[in-house]
């Protein structure tokens, strides 16, 4: 989204909840005047990773004059609800954990301070597509980088070897990969497509360039249905329809049979990656390896996401100052940072972390490729730019609806794809917002 600004936001978009969801009463916890007496800055966290309590208290024990609490909360849609809830009722916390794809929607309400002032020098320590999710482009920092999930190729090391297969660098070796594995053992399957994980597909259109919502003038421009995303959907559903790739969803009982037994031989995945395995395919351990996600031109160096979130500033924060001090204390500080990776589990934004601390050496699923964290931190660095707007979940939904429909019929991908972007466009337009058609 270009140089987006919180006036030109708020001209733009309507509140995104009808008024009924606005009714209830905010968090009485506030850290809004936390303070004001001579006591320490008191501040409120609301996040939903785990450990984060125990993170914090790092935080609290090296600075008595700021104390920060840890409220956990629900995380998705929920926390979006809550959050722009209390900012109504000037009730908020003075801190939020709020994924990347909702900030569009809590800047729009109103409910995120813009600390540019108070962060400047910062996003040196983020890759530029990840700094920009939460600048949108423009000059104002509506929160700071926490945690990413670069996407990467992940593949049976052993399996490959077996059948003679080469990893791919580009989305065309994928395919031809695909098609010899299926000539080799029809029982066998490279991958499967599934649309039972929205982010995933946002990912990989982000990569190949899609600007899924964009700004022109006082209007939001939905771009779902754009060439970029048209390129994935076709090569992805062309796949499922010749039978060269499976077309089950990921995260069931037969996925994870699929790659415990080595009937599926690789998976498109982030970052993350590693702990999914481990539960899904544990008698596999050691045998898998990662690579950098397929390119769609030879010699290209690009990469999606698929996760992660960042930590904001409320408007409601009467210790703005503080509440970004302690963010970029919980972004950037490496004791923070290897505390993060250890109590939270998370992959951190910031990029000398990807590589140091807690991170230094490889998954222990991924023993067998030591330089695991050192590859992924490269492959960070690459990761494209994200445009979201402030109605992610009508698309996610409609997405999961309308491919997963595509996907059991093994045909319909371009105009599953056109309906997700009129069931976006739609939804825009009834919630009261400006659509650029």
């Amino acid at each position: 989204m270009p140089q987006l600004t919180r006036r030109g936001l708020a001209a733009a978009t309507a509140v995104l909840l009808g008024a009924t969801a606005l009714t209830a009463c905010g968090s009485s916890d506030s850290g809004g005047e936390a303070g004001a007496g001579s006591g320490p800055v008191k501040l409120t966290y609301w996040a939903w990773a785990p450990g984060m309590d125990k993170v914090a208290a790092l935080w609290n024990a090296e600075h008595p004059d700021i104390q920060v609490t840890v409220q956990k909360q629900a995380s998705g849609d929920d926390l979006v609800t809550k959050i722009i809830t209390a900012a109504k009722a000037h009730k908020g916390p003075d801190l939020v954990q709020a994924e990347y794809q909702a900030l569009p929607t809590l800047v729009s309400n109103d409910a995120l301070a813009d600390i540019a002032g108070e962060v400047k020098g910062v996003e040196k320590q983020f890759a530029p597509g990840i700094w920009q999710q939460t600048t949108f482009g423009g000059d104002a920092v509506y929160a700071l980088p926490q945690d990413s999930g670069p996407l990467m190729f992940f593949y049976r090391e052993d399996l490959f070897e077996q059948y003679g297969l080469t990893v791919p660098t580009t989305w065309d070796e994928f395919a031809e990969t695909a098609r010899a594995l299926k000539k080799k053992d029809p029982k066998k399957a490279l991958t499967t497509f599934s649309a039972n994980d929205s982010g995933l597909f946002a990912g990989l259109a982000q990569q190949a360039g899609a600007a899924w919502w964009t700004f022109e003038g006082e209007k939001w421009k939905v771009g779902i249905d754009d060439a970029a995303t048209r390129k994935v959907t076709d090569f992805w559903g062309g796949l499922v329809a010749e039978g060269a790739i499976d077309n089950q969803p990921m995260y069931t009982p037969a996925w994870n049979k699929a790659l415990n037994t080595g009937e599926q031989l690789a998976w498109v995945s982030a970052v993350w990656a590693p702990g999914t395995l481990t539960t899904a395919a544990p008698d596999t351990k050691g045998k898998w390896a990662m690579a950098p996600l397929p390119q769609w031109t030879d010699g290209e160096n690009a990469t999606g996401s698929w996760g992660g979130s960042s930590t904001a500033v409320t408007s409601d924060s009467k210790n703005k100052a503080a509440a970004a001090r302690f963010a970029t204390w919980l972004n950037t500080d490496p004791e923070a940072l290897a505390a993060l990776v250890k109590e939270s589990g998370i992959y951190p934004a910031a990029t000398a972390a990807q590589t140091s601390g807690a991170l230094a050496k490889a998954p222990d699923y991924f023993a067998n490729q030591p330089d695991f964290y050192t590859r992924a931190a490269a492959i960070a660095k690459t990761t494209a730019p994200a445009a979201w707007g402030p109605n992610v979940n009508v698309a996610y939904t409609a997405f999961k609806d309308e491919f997963g429909k595509a996907a059991k019929a093994r045909n319909g991908f371009p105009a599953a794809l056109a309906k997700v972007q009129d069931t976006t466009v739609t939804d825009l337009e009834k919630q009261g917002f400006g659509v650029a058609k």
